[in-house]
């Protein structure tokens, strides 16, 4: 049984604006991600995934199938599968997504443009 995930084995990247870094199937049932930004996600997808973020610092603004959604430093945003989701502010968040992530699982709506952020 593992019991650590260590930061150094986690999958670090960057992705529409994110610097992401998963810690991989923590269980069969999640994967645990810490991320931030400075502008947001910048991409609009959905995916059959539950995605749970927790918002450690930072504001910002989800966009939830168009319904703009502000978020401060302490909410748990809960979304449910197939929700079309971008948001955009300067964050740092945990998330996590149950099933676990998977590209097949998840479809691409748009790029965003960072103009279209109502945080202008």
């Amino acid at each position: 049984m593992k019991y650590v995930y260590p930061e150094s084995e986690a999958n670090a990247f960057e992705k529409f604006g994110m610097n992401i870094k998963v810690y991989g199937d923590v269980t069969k049932d999640i994967n645990f991600v810490r991320a931030s930004t400075k502008v947001g996600h910048l991409e609009e997808f959905k995916n059959s995934s539950w995605f749970i973020y927790y918002i450690i610092e930072g504001k910002g603004v989800f966009v939830l199938n168009d319904e703009k959604v502000p978020v401060n430093p302490g909410d748990l945003v809960v979304i449910p599968p197939n929700t079309r989701i971008h948001y955009f502010g300067k964050l740092e968040y945990t998330l996590i997504v149950n099933p676990p992530w998977r590209a097949e699982n998840e479809t691409h709506i748009r790029d965003i443009d960072p103009s279209e952020s109502p945080l202008r």
